[in-house]
């Protein structure tokens, strides 16, 4: 039998990395231009983006969309970047041009808000030659328009009803990408993933939380 065992290999500096949770890779994934994703980390901290092993980011804040934003995280992310271009407070005319720089600037997707218009979507798909994510809040959500008005990929984030919907959906819609958040636990995580989650996106620790333990190492160390 053939040995599938996957060999790794971790740097000394490198020791300390995040690594997304194992149960992720239970996931199908999602193949976008020929890359897998099954995990995304869900952060703009370019610190965490740079020493964690996710497949992709999903770079969605609470502010109006920047372009120099965007251009930080691709710069410092080593993976692909799906960005927020907004679709709430932030939509219409201003969200296509957002998504187009991204796509200019290597974004391998863009991701609205739950709010957005279904014309705005129409429009951001007519405009930009990467994937549309359209985000997922709740099960009221008429996913048939969405899909109907050009939704690629959908970002389920119910928070505790995630798998909940993301079930509806998929028993609805079999062939859709899914994408939602897993939960803090390795068995919320699996929940999502049996109720049809393509893929993960996975909160990391904060920078000051993994700081904080550090420095208590080395307070004890001196």
């Amino acid at each position: 039998m053939e040995d599938r065992r996957i060999p790794t290999i971790s740097s000394f500096l490198k020791r300390n990395m995040i690594y997304v949770p194992e149960v992720i890779d239970k996931a199908s994934g999602i193949r976008v231009n020929g890359k897998l994703i099954r995990s995304l980390v869900f952060s703009t901290d370019v610190a965490i983006l740079k020493n964690i092993n996710a497949d992709a980011v999903m770079a969605v804040y609470p502010f109006t969309p920047q372009p120099i934003i965007t251009q930080a995280i691709m710069t410092a992310a080593a993976v692909p970047v799906f960005c927020g271009v907004g679709g709430g407070i932030t939509t219409g005319k201003r969200s296509v041009n957002l998504a187009l720089h991204a796509e200019f600037q290597g974004a391998i997707g863009v991701v609205v808000n739950a709010p957005t218009p279904n014309e705005v979507i129409s429009e951001l798909v007519d405009t930009i030659d990467i994937p549309v994510v359209i985000t997922v809040t709740t099960g009221k959500t008429d996913i048939l328009e969405r899909i109907k008005a050009g939704a690629t990929i959908l970002n389920v984030s119910g928070a505790s009803k995630t798998p909940e919907i993301v079930a509806s959906i998929r028993k609805d819609f079999p062939d859709i990408p899914i994408i939602a958040t897993g939960g803090p636990t390795d068995e919320s995580i699996l929940r999502t993933i049996d109720a049809g989650a393509n893929a993960i996106t996975y909160t990391p620790p904060t920078s000051p939380d993994l700081f904080s333990k550090l420095m208590e190492k080395y307070r004890g160390e001196l």
